[in-house]
């Protein structure tokens, strides 16, 4: 049976996860549901801070349900796909308001709240409350993709593996989904798997025709645009550094930014400099590159010192003079303002040498 021998692994190999509960103790669906959100899309390694940091923050779902919606902005900042900490808080608000701080218990319950969908509905449902339910992500995909021989491309071929998955949920459904996602992610990766370790391999077709790199099939993706644009870091005499509020819908919403123009599909002109948002002697400190899911940015860096009795123009205000580094700033602008600290280092150090 797939299932025991899955479960049989699991109970030998199992990861040791700060959100996951030991053998025979009942997990914390707070902890489960927090790890589960910020897990999308990003990996263990680097979640692992941010969950510890949030934990010791928030202990509970009425602690973050309590909190400023922009201290969840602020630490979270840096891990990205920032609609997921719009929706943590607002989760943890309807959690605590309409639900007496304990969540749902059912999948169906589950998908009523901000930010889960089926994936994390079914994680939560079966990790925390033990639901015989099927909690199907990309590591899933692609284990069933292989041992199957699923030809249909994702994510066309996703309710095939849903079907597949939910057919094999044991009593120990919590157990299985997690055996399932450590199975993807320490055995059946995508580039290299570990096939010899695996407890599935005598039932995997793709190991037996020794095709498992061509599992799951994925269709042909759209080539992504280089978007261009510029951003200004105007830094005062004291420290403090020129930063403004995102809006709250669309991409960053609600994030804290530098200055910078809009973002287009061509390079920025040579007098970008008028677009700068106040009067100074800028000095270019080079470009910056980031990928976002649905297209790669490219932002010309400009960088000016100020006097102290300079006012914020506009929508922008200043920072505290030491700094923005605990504003609720993402890795974009992280990358903006540390390549203008860079630059402005060496210039100080050229003027002392």
């Amino acid at each position: 049976m797939l299932d025991k021998s899955l479960l049989d692994w699991y109970d030998r190999h199992r990861r040791v996860l700060p959100w996951r509960a030991a053998a025979h103790q009942q997990s914390d669906p707070y902890r489960v549901w927090l790890s589960e959100i910020m897990l999308q899309q990003t990996g263990v390694k680097t979640v692992i801070p941010y969950f510890e940091a949030f934990t010791t923050r928030f202990p509970s779902v009425e602690a973050m349900a309590q909190a400023e919606r922009d201290e969840v902005l602020r630490l979270w900042a840096g891990l990205g796909y920032y609609s997921r900490a719009h929706n943590l808080h607002a989760c943890a608000v309807e959690v605590a308001e309409r639900h007496g701080g304990r969540f749902p218990d059912t999948v169906e319950g589950l998908r009523t709240l901000p930010g889960i969908g089926d994936y994390t509905a079914g994680a939560i449902a079966a990790i925390a409350f033990g639901r015989r339910v099927a909690a199907v992500d990309g590591n899933v995909e692609r284990v069933f993709s292989r041992v199957y021989e699923i030809d249909e491309a994702m994510p066309k071929a996703r309710p095939t593996v849903a079907r597949l998955t939910q057919a094999l949920v044991p009593e120990r459904a919590g157990d299985f989904a997690q055996a399932l996602m450590d199975l993807g992610a320490t055995i059946c990766t995508p580039k290299n798997p570990a096939c010899g370790l695996c407890p599935w391999r005598e039932a995997c077709g793709a190991h037996k025709a020794g095709t498992m790199l061509n599992y799951p099939r994925k269709a042909v993706k759209k080539a992504k645009v280089m978007r261009y644009g510029a951003a200004f870091v105007a830094r005062r005499a004291d420290g403090a550094v020129l930063i403004g509020t995102r809006p709250e819908k669309g991409l960053l919403g609600g994030m804290v930014e530098v200055p910078n123009t809009e973002w287009t599909a061509e390079p920025a002109a040579d007098d970008t400099l008028h677009l700068a948002p106040l009067v100074a002697k800028w000095q270019p400190c080079g470009t910056v590159e980031h990928v976002f899911t649905h297209f790669p940015l490219r932002l010309a860096v400009y960088t000016a010192e100020v006097a102290v009795g300079v006012a914020a123009p506009g929508p922008y205000r200043w920072s505290s003079p030491n700094g923005a580094d605990g504003e609720a700033l993402p890795t974009l602008f992280r990358k903006v303002l540390g390549m203008a600290n860079d630059a402005l280092s060496q210039l100080k150090a050229k003027l002392t040498g």
